[in-house]
């Protein structure tokens, strides 16, 4: 039986993930936030006092984050350094699913410093949540 080579990848720099996850912030989450506490809300102070406000903010950011990975494979931040995320097997895009899974993972991964410390001590630059995920963010070849 003749084995096909697994596709080489370029891992992207831990520096660019970081820059990319907060250029995301700004375009994505930030209008979520202010959309949600003045436009819906009455400002700030409701904001603030809400159970509720923040988690639909960070449910919708999600959603959306989710729907932009399964579709191109990246998010405007990780567009803007190169970067895209990929199933680690294949090597093409992942599915819906698996992309909010892989946000669901990250918010996990984030309360744990250890998750975020995790790429800076393998070869292949995984994440905690890459790792549960089985996902890879790679340089987008050109």
């Amino acid at each position: 039986m003749i084995e096909t080579p697994k596709p080489k990848y370029i891992y992207a720099k831990y520096t660019d993930r970081v820059k990319a996850f907060i250029t995301d912030m700004f375009m994505i989450y930030a209008p979520i936030l202010y959309v949600t506490a003045y436009i819906i809300m009455d400002g700030k102070d409701d904001f603030q006092s809400s159970e509720i406000a923040p988690l639909l903010g960070i449910t919708l950011y999600g959603l959306i984050y989710a729907l932009l990975l399964s579709k191109f494979g990246h998010t405007p931040g990780k567009k803007a350094y190169e970067i895209k995320v990929v199933d680690h097997k294949t090597g093409e895009h992942i599915g819906f699913l698996k992309a909010a899974f892989r946000f669901l993972a990250f918010l996990f991964t984030a309360t744990t410093l250890l998750g975020l410390l995790l790429p800076f001590y393998r070869k292949d630059k995984k994440a905690l949540h890459d790792l549960i995920c089985g996902t890879l963010v790679v340089t987008e070849k050109k």
